[in-house]
């Protein structure tokens, strides 16, 4: 399936490791996701995910507060989970997945935009 399958593997569930995968991709790769935690006051903590060493928790409020309660609703919704549930999971997931997809320390650029077509 897709690279946090390792991750999370039967604990949490396929359909939240895609959801993981589909919501750290929406928000711009890694460096989406660290951008926005850094402007909510979690720069400390998504900079401990990345080094080595303890991954430091990060409460469902946090994620509500960086990303959107609908955004996290509509993802929750996907799933079948109720907003609770699935904000409570991601809590938990996202600085593991954070850890596990920068091994080098090192947060990767964002993924480039696709190419605009060009006209004939």
């Amino acid at each position: 399936m897709g690279l946090l399958d390792s991750l999370i593997g039967g604990a949490v569930g396929a359909g939240l490791a895609v959801a993981a995968e589909k919501f750290i991709d929406q928000h711009g790769g890694v460096q989406g996701i660290a951008a926005q935690l850094h402007e909510h006051g979690l720069g400390d903590t998504v900079s401990a995910w990345v080094k080595q060493g303890p991954n430091p928790p990060i409460s469902p409020q946090h994620l509500e507060t960086a990303f959107g309660t609908d955004t996290l609703a509509q993802m929750a919704q996907k799933l079948g989970m109720s907003q609770a549930d699935f904000t409570a999971q991601m809590a938990k997931l996202l600085p593991h997945a954070v850890d596990h997809l920068t091994p080098d320390g090192v947060i990767p650029p964002a993924p480039a935009a696709p190419a605009a077509p060009t006209g004939a």
